[in-house]
């Protein structure tokens, strides 16, 4: 990459960044950087996981990672994506101790994770960890960055002035407190951290320790927190319909992580000195989820064709006419550039409620994200070269009554 002339147009609301500001090397160079990040020497950390590293990631997410790289790494960031790779510079037993039942379930230390998502639950295990030991960012591999992180950073978790001592999205659901598990920051030792990996650890450990997160949503250091989803049903490959109580069970396992840090924030346990809705509503620096990661999906109402459509679309050439599907897509990369923080890609289980979705089909059409003069290409273009003026505010969680009263990892009936 080279400091190229403007080629798209940057849309109101949006700021160039300095050139002096960003990694504009080729990509080459940021993926040699990439595989030898060096030791931990801030707190300025981008954690990643890719369970068979980074050269085997698809190049859609490469291209994502490299673009955190290329943003951050001259603000004094450090883009880390760890594996399970025997031998590899980047195992996470570099980092953490994998054998330690402190640390890691059971599962995880005799990699023996099963059910239908191993990988995800594995990512899901090593992130309160890094966080707590030496703190930074985690974020998923299929989050693309747009806002201004390192801005972000300073205001509120790395300002001795801030009240705010957790960074991440919530969806801010009536009646339940909530974080979106694949944006993550905080400081090392973080309190509230340590309890969600505490109680996340006591999950994995029942039943003499368990190798997958099947029914772990009706364990009863759970009780009082409200299922997810309930609102979707899923349609299984045979025709078959699983209704929306059991779609329900089977998010929250698969989302068990965000299960456990709801309640953690829920939780009021006077003997161990935590009162979880009033350190979220002080210290929780909560993002809006829809808006800030997820606008693509909104704007075409969770069609992934749909979006991926349109952001295949060529822009109008010199002396054509936009069309309406054009407009549409001009003004998707609009919104997510000028009014979003990061746009999360969607995979998992999500694809069997929604079919396909636009992360889905850039893994099935390689290089589909970056066509030169396409919608896709512009968006990646907007999310190196450009931030938006404002900076996220945290939204204002309500006054919700305790999920829980008593033990963090007391058995409630």
């Amino acid at each position: 990459m080279t400091k190229t002339q403007l080629k798209y147009p940057i849309p109101l609301g949006v700021h160039s960044i300095p050139h002096t500001d960003l990694d504009l090397r080729p990509d080459s160079t940021i993926d040699e950087i990439l595989e030898s990040p060096g030791p931990v020497t801030s707190t300025k950390n981008i954690w990643f996981f890719w369970h068979s590293g980074y050269r085997n990631m698809p190049g859609y997410s490469q291209r994502t990672v490299r673009t955190w790289h290329r943003r951050l790494s001259k603000k004094g960031w450090t883009i880390r994506v760890l594996d399970r790779v025997p031998g590899s510079a980047n195992n996470i037993s570099q980092y953490l101790d994998t054998t330690s039942s402190e640390i890691f379930p059971r599962a995880f230390i005799q990699n023996i994770l099963s059910g239908p998502f191993p990988l995800q639950h594995t990512s899901d295990l090593v992130r309160f960890p890094l966080i707590l030991k030496y703190g930074g960012i985690y974020a998923d591999v299929g989050l693309m960055c747009i806002g201004d992180v390192d801005t972000l950073w300073d205001r509120t978790i790395n300002n001795p002035h801030s009240v705010y001592e957790i960074l991440s999205y919530t969806s801010a659901n009536e009646g339940m407190y909530n974080l979106l598990n694949y944006f993550l920051g905080g400081m090392p030792g973080n309190e509230f951290f340590r309890r969600c990996h505490e109680l996340l650890l006591a999950l994995w450990a029942e039943d003499g320790g368990k190798e997958s997160t099947e029914g772990m949503h009706a364990s009863g250091i759970l009780s009082g927190v409200k299922l997810m989803g309930g609102a979707f049903t899923i349609e299984e490959e045979d025709g078959s319909v699983i209704p929306a109580d059991e779609a329900s069970r089977m998010l929250t396992d698969y989302i068990i992580q965000g299960q456990a840090a709801s309640a953690v924030m829920g939780l009021v346990d006077v003997d161990g000195n935590w009162d979880g809705p009033a350190y979220v509503r002080k210290k929780f620096f909560a993002m809006e989820f829809m808006e800030g990661s997820q606008l693509i999906n909104e704007m075409t109402n969770w069609d992934g064709q749909r979006a991926f459509d349109l952001m295949s679309l060529s822009l109008p050439g010199s002396g054509e006419v936009e069309s309406v599907e054009q407009a549409e897509a001009r003004r998707i990369v609009e919104g997510c550039l000028s009014r979003s923080f990061g746009f999360k890609l969607a995979h998992g289980l999500i694809l069997k409620v929604f079919k396909v979705t636009l992360g889905s089909l850039w893994k099935k059409n390689p290089g589909s994200d970056a066509v030169p003069g396409t919608y896709a290409d512009w968006l990646r273009y907007g999310m190196i070269y450009w931030a938006p003026d404002k900076v996220p505010e945290s939204v204002v969680l309500p006054i919700i009554p305790p999920t829980k009263v008593g033990r963090l990892l007391e058995v409630s009936v």
